[in-house]
């Protein structure tokens, strides 16, 4: 072909494949979400610099009907974020998002092969129950609702605010607000009736019902659980059941909630710790059974099982406790004391107990010890006992020192 006959051929051939198709959409069937191309910007009213405003802009497929935000940035919790302020803006979620290929949202969507999730945005779905379809890589007809809406809320919107001054998000947010309703309430040029009327009167009532608790933002970390069976994020300890040590493990983070999760089932979840770092948040059933054993030790279970002996032991269980400024301090001398019991038999232990307070208003383990060692105990003591001005037993009182 001579160079003017191959250009008409082409001609031809490209009028033939730009064919169009006019698809029925469906009402509350697919809810288009996408960054606008043109950014905003707010001003540091302290330092006078700008800080870009992004757009982020969600359209109904049917109507048309939109909501547009501006945000800080693109990453994955503002992406989020906006689009729970969406569906709450709708009352409602579509059965199907239509996201474009974003980092924030896809990690991987290849031809023939599954689509794969940021795990917090597929998260959101399954919490609204809704699926994600994502667009086809540079397809941007799957979305051409959001893409057309882009446009005009770039002129509607962003075009229209270029000349007012913000000082914060939420001031500029607040003017997007009032360009958006009117965006929505303006009439078609082709038809009758607006985005709003035909929301409300063939979509809305369509839409899957919000559930009762919003979508709480999380984050995933990998951590490894430590020989104490606890795993360390942001400097606060969690517990995990002990049979996963030295496990890694996938842990959720949320603003309220830490979930702990091996091989994708839930192994553990507790209340997320604020305040002073270094805190430990540990289930007790968390914890092999000598270590449970630790914990029931209390002063309480001390002072009656020395009851059960005899008041002298009672008295130095009392002693012994008393005399650390933690009492926790005094649990392994209150133990080694009692166990006395299960090797000399509980009278002997009562009989020592008696003679180490007649030398000592504060015996300690040791002491009692040594005199079951030697059998002082059984030793016929002549010496009259003293009389105890002191409810506790523990002073020798005035006739002791007389007769001295």
């Amino acid at each position: 072909y001579k160079y003017t006959q191959f250009c008409k051929f082409y001609r031809d051939h490209i009028t033939l494949n730009k064919a169009t198709m006019r698809i029925k959409r469906k009402p509350a069937e697919k809810l288009e979400l996408d960054w606008a191309g043109s950014t905003m910007h707010i001003m540091n009213a302290i330092t006078g610099d700008e800080i870009t405003a992004y757009i982020f802009v969600s359209s109904m497929t049917y109507s048309g009907y939109s909501y547009v935000e501006a945000t800080l940035d693109m990453k994955s919790e503002s992406w989020i974020a906006a689009h729970v302020n969406a569906f709450r803006y709708f009352g409602g979620v579509t059965k199907i998002l239509v996201p474009d290929n974003l980092k924030a949202a896809i990690i991987k969507n290849k031809k023939y092969e599954p689509v794969q999730l940021n795990k917090s945005y597929q998260e959101l779905a399954e919490h609204y129950d809704t699926v994600i379809i994502p667009a086809r890589v540079r397809a941007p007809k799957d979305k051409a609702t959001v893409e057309g809406n882009v446009g005009i809320i770039s002129t509607w919107i962003i075009a229209a605010l270029r000349n007012q001054q913000f000082f914060s998000i939420q001031e500029l947010n607040e003017a997007i607000r009032k360009k958006l309703k009117e965006f929505n309430e303006k009439p078609f040029q082709k038809k009758e009736g607006s985005r709003k009327t035909v929301f409300e009167n063939e979509e809305q009532g369509l839409l899957i019902p919000l559930p009762i608790k919003e979508f709480e933002l999380s984050h995933w970390r990998i951590a490894t659980v430590q020989l104490n069976y606890h795993i360390s994020i942001e400097k606060m300890h969690y517990s995990v059941p002990y049979e996963y040590l030295k496990q890694k493990v996938d842990v959720r983070i949320t603003k309220h909630i830490i979930e702990i999760f091996y091989k994708s089932m839930r192994i553990a979840s507790h209340t997320r710790l604020v305040g002073a770092l270094g805190q430990y948040a540990t289930n007790p059933d968390h914890m092999p059974n000598n270590h449970k054993k630790y914990l029931e030790w209390n002063s309480e279970r001390f002072l009656s099982w020395a009851k059960k002996i005899g008041p002298y032991t009672e008295i130095a269980i009392k002693s012994i406790l008393s005399r650390h400024k933690i009492e926790q301090q005094g649990y392994k001398s209150c133990l080694g004391l009692l166990k006395l019991a299960d090797k000399y038999s509980a009278i002997r232990l009562e009989n020592a107990c008696e003679r180490a307070l007649y030398y000592s208003p504060q015996p300690s383990y040791r002491s009692i010890k040594t005199i079951l060692t030697t059998g002082s105990d059984k030793i016929p003591n002549d010496e009259p006992k003293p009389k105890s001005t002191s409810q506790h037993g523990f002073t020798r009182g005035a006739e002791y020192y007389r007769g001295k």
